[in-house]
């Protein structure tokens, strides 16, 4: 059996748009995530940043 992980979700959202677009898991011990994702409202890639739920 897989050992069981203490996970959360998240939000990531445009730094530029704060427009909230993704909704991932994460391990709840590591950093804030810090991404470069698609931001549809922009039509281009942005840094999204991490906001708990």
């Amino acid at each position: 059996m897989a050992k069981s992980q203490n996970r959360e979700w998240v939000m990531l959202v445009c730094t530029e748009s704060g427009d909230a677009n993704y909704l991932v898991q994460r391990r709840s011990k590591d950093k804030k995530l810090e991404l470069k994702k698609y931001c549809a409202s922009l039509r281009k890639h942005t840094v999204h940043k991490e906001k708990r739920i």
